[in-house]
């Protein structure tokens, strides 16, 4: 698994320089479209606990709860840099769907999934 070593969201966006004016521009349009959800650095949850381990740019925050009944403190909207790409995860719904889906081949992904895309 790709780890960005960070304990801040400053590190975290100066932790690829090559990739952070993709991270500003995410921030923007972001910020133009749920202006409402505040950024702020996910470090990523401790093993044995729902949600992913990995760091990330986090906006908003809801509880996330998995099959087991634990729940955690989780990103409306994450933004996570991986190895070769950005991964947008985007916890929002509607009529019962991911939102994500509704943009499939719209949003210039490489890749996308139930509520994640890549680029």
């Amino acid at each position: 698994m790709f780890r960005v070593p960070a304990d801040s969201l400053a590190a975290y966006l100066d932790f690829d320089p090559e990739r952070k004016p993709d991270l500003v521009r995410l921030h923007a349009l972001i910020r133009e479209a749920a202006p409402a959800l505040k950024r702020y650095f996910h470090k990523g949850t401790p093993a044995g606990e729902a949600g992913m381990r990995m760091k990330m740019i986090g906006y908003g925050k809801f509880r996330y709860a998995i099959k087991s009944r634990k729940s955690t403190e989780w990103p409306v909207i994450g933004v996570a840099l991986q190895k070769n790409y950005i991964s947008v995860y985007v916890s929002v719904t509607r009529g019962g769907a991911p939102i994500v889906r509704a943009y499939a081949g719209k949003l210039g992904a490489l890749r996308s999934g139930g509520q994640q895309f890549q680029f």
